[in-house]
């Protein structure tokens, strides 16, 4: 069963993000939910089964909002993106035991479950694609140099359940993130492109981002938190800081949310969208939410975006001082490191023990260079490796080059650089057409991709693919990506100086 869902799962990828026809397309997405569902039978509690009373129930309530939804969807196909948007962080905090009939509370302590909003607006969204492929309408085509790794990395992705060396985790990661992930880009980059949706999705970052900096700066004030990750609670207590959450498990994941916002915002002034003094205000809000969730990688990340929108946008001048501000910056970094390496300070303990899990993940490519250990298998691979006592989840990378390098081998990390390459010009391509869209995409998409690199979360975040199948939507037929750096060459070119009178 577990050979037939990821080779159904593959080749639903690659039918469902290259596909150029009606019939293909259609094809791809039914192959993709035929793969969940084969997956999914396997990780459903005991007792809920699709004729049984609690399965039954499920369908009463579900079925008649999926419907609702699926009709919005078909009508106004262009509602997605927001929806997708506004959902990509929900998690409801509710966990379901069936253990003596259906019981349904908030989380143990309180953790937080799935991302069950975002799954109903993702089948909903199918099932309206579907409905209007079956009508008649022709299925937009993705840019090629984006799709196409895009889908080889998935489907190989997907194709790596076969052989992973932790089954268990991988069908968890394959049915929660990958499948339906794989959709939300899908279904993204193919909705009918509106005038309005760049002015709404930037509210809707900006509203979320400020309730999200609002309830940590009241969790910072009260030292309470709402959801939380056991860990954060203990290190609360035997720290002089207090470390928030917000409305997420984890505060460097809150705090990302935020960032997003802010590098939204920082192009808004640039161009001349928002007004300064309000611009400048609301800055100031989320950066004080961002800090009193004291992630560095998050203070790094948005950084390096402010930096590249500032760049982007700015006149040559301020780009050179750009330029050498960051050579300055990375190397007096990396000279401070080595310093206080050289002084006896220990690298696991400078780096909050990165160093010791790059070292950890890095055996396990050594170990398995050809075909890696699989889909989620790193930590697992890593544990065993080490014969370390720690649990799987403290063997997380943390890096996201270097897990898919563990867990997908060499073919993976061409694969993954093709993808970045490839999002890179695609979001250029937007810019072409769209100043204010493209600037904040790639702000958005780098403060993603940084902050991966020290904390290991990317394609495991819905908005990374909600992001980059925003910029296919907008970005129109993949000759308009191609053409994009010529475009952006002939915009630099300085304007002839008017005649004197």
């Amino acid at each position: 069963m577990t050979t037939a869902a990821a080779l159904v799962g593959s080749v639903g990828t690659l039918a469902f993000l290259l596909g150029r026809s009606r019939l293909l397309v259609a094809a791809g997405l039914l192959a993709l939910g035929v793969a969940e569902a084969l997956v999914a039978q396997d990780l459903l509690p005991d007792g809920i089964e699709l004729g049984s009373a609690v399965g039954l129930a499920a369908l009463a309530v579900g079925a008649p909002l999926l419907a609702l939804l699926a009709v919005l969807f078909v009508h106004r196909p262009a509602v997605l993106v927001p929806a997708v948007v506004g959902t990509a962080w929900l998690r409801w905090p509710f966990e379901i035991d069936t253990t003596d009939g259906l019981s349904i509370g908030l989380g143990e302590a309180g953790s937080l479950g799935r991302l069950v909003p975002l799954y109903a607006v993702v089948a909903a969204a199918g099932i309206a694609l579907l409905w209007r492929l079956a009508r008649g309408e022709e299925p937009s085509v993705l840019p090629p140099v984006f799709a196409v790794p895009a889908a080889l990395l998935s489907g190989l992705t997907i194709l790596s359940l076969v052989w992973a060396y932790d089954p268990a985790a991988a069908e968890d990661r394959l049915v929660f993130f990958v499948l339906p992930f794989v959709c939300v880009l899908g279904l993204v980059a193919r909705t009918p492109w509106q005038p309005w949706l760049p002015r709404v999705l930037a509210v809707e970052a900006v509203a979320l981002a400020v309730l999200f900096a609002a309830v940590g700066l009241v969790e910072s004030w009260t030292r309470t938190l709402i959801f939380y990750d056991p860990k954060v609670a203990v290190a609360n207590e035997f720290t002089s800081y207090f470390r928030v959450t917000s409305l997420f498990a984890d505060p460097s994941i809150y705090a990302r949310h935020v960032a997003l916002a802010i590098v939204v915002l920082v192009v808004c002034l640039w161009l001349g969208r928002i007004g300064v003094l309000a611009g400048a205000a609301l800055i100031a809000f989320l950066f004080a939410g961002i800090y009193v969730s004291y992630s560095q990688s998050t203070m790094v990340a948005l950084a390096a975006a402010v930096c590249l929108v500032t760049f982007l946008a700015a006149d040559a001048r301020t780009r050179r001082i750009i330029t050498v501000t960051a050579a300055v910056l990375v190397v007096a970094g990396v000279a401070a490191f080595g310093a206080l390496v050289a002084a006896g300070y220990d690298p696991e303990r400078l780096t909050s023990t990165r160093s010791t899990l790059v070292a950890d993940t890095w055996r396990v490519f050594e170990t398995h260079p050809i075909e890696g250990v699989g889909l989620a298998s790193q930590p697992a691979a890593s544990r065993d490796l080490t014969d370390g006592p720690r649990s799987a989840r403290r063997n997380v990378s943390h890096t996201a080059p270097l897990t898919v390098a563990a867990e997908l081998g060499i073919v993976g990390v061409a694969l993954y650089a093709a993808f970045i390459a490839g999002a890179f010009l695609l979001l250029l391509g937007v810019r072409a057409r769209d100043e204010a869209l493209g600037l904040a995409l790639l702000g958005v998409g780098t403060v993603l991709f940084v902050h991966s690199l020290s904390y290991g979360v990317f394609f495991d975040d819905p908005l990374v693919w909600a992001v980059l199948g925003i910029g296919a939507a907008a970005a129109g037929p993949g000759e308009a990506v191609l053409r994009a750096p010529a475009a952006l060459r002939r915009r630099r070119r300085p304007s002839p100086a008017p005649a004197a009178r």
